[in-house]
């Protein structure tokens, strides 16, 4: 008998399953659905209800928040989700299988972008829900959406890429945790995330805009507050296009180190 060798699935295809495969682990571990997806909506409710003061124009604090609690939660499905899990797949042997399969190294990746997005978006969503019903803030209209959507975007790349390279520092998902969390809490309190940007110390603003997340909140602020709170930024405007310049630099460089630093298996094993 003549055996009929079955045509390889389309890239399309095991990218679909992939995907898929990468989001049921993701909302099957409880650890990861709290602090990834429900931390920022904690601290939106807690913050919220706290911090009720008024900043000028009309802003309250719940109005100012929004814009830093969503760059949280992008900073969070992207850079610390990436990092911790990528790191534990290599350390439990999981990435080393994965090399050895038929299935292009590519459709990893584009599952693992697939499923940042998924939780990125259902972030952003729970929190603008809460903000609307809870704290009655305003949301963007018109071009504003334009602005939120390409800010976001970025945003959720460049962090993606850093955490995919940070994941490589990381033995396994344990220690990528304990690295990753305590700099991404610091990286939150300088950035203007917790409070407004004007009240971080000079010197910590500086250090605060080499990393992407302090120009993710910035350009997140833009489309939240009016054009008067511009004006505590410090360059007196929300530099929409520095936001750009920067982000798309940092996913530049975010790409150049994931492929000269990825590693699908352990060191000393290659």
């Amino acid at each position: 008998m003549t055996t009929v060798e079955r045509p390889l699935p389309s890239l399309f295809s095991v990218v679909r399953t992939r995907a898929g495969v990468e989001l049921k682990e993701f909302f099957r571990q409880r650890e990861s659905v709290v602090f990834t997806l429900f931390f920022p909506v904690i601290l939106l409710l807690a913050l919220g209800a706290i911090l009720d003061y008024d900043l000028g124009s009309g802003v309250d604090f719940p109005q100012y928040f929004m814009a830093g609690i969503i760059a949280v939660g992008i900073f969070g499905a992207s850079l610390q989700n990436m990092a911790i899990h990528i790191a534990g797949e290599r350390s439990d042997g999981t990435l080393k299988s994965l090399s050895g399969t038929p299935m292009p190294k590519s459709a990893y990746f584009i599952g693992k972008v697939v499923q940042v997005l998924a939780v990125a978006v259902a972030t952003i969503v729970i929190l603008l829900l809460i903000g609307v019903f809870v704290y009655g803030i305003t949301l963007p209209s018109g071009r504003d959406w334009l602005t939120f959507a390409w800010v976001a975007a970025l945003g959720a790349a460049a962090c993606t890429l850093l955490g995919i390279t940070v994941s490589t520092l990381a033995r396994n998902s344990r220690s990528a945790s304990a690295t990753v969390t305590p700099i991404a809490l610091v990286l939150e309190f300088i950035s203007g995330v917790f409070l407004p940007f004007d009240q971080v110390p000079t010197w910590l603003q500086t250090i605060a805009s080499l990393f992407p997340l302090k120009w993710m909140a910035q350009g997140l602020r833009s489309v939240f507050l009016p054009d008067e709170l511009a004006l505590r930024e410090p360059a007196g405007s929300f530099e929409l296009g520095r936001v750009a310049l920067v982000l798309g630099l940092w996913c530049v460089v975010g790409l150049v180190l994931c492929v000269r630093t990825f590693r699908w298996q352990e060191r000393g094993e290659d």
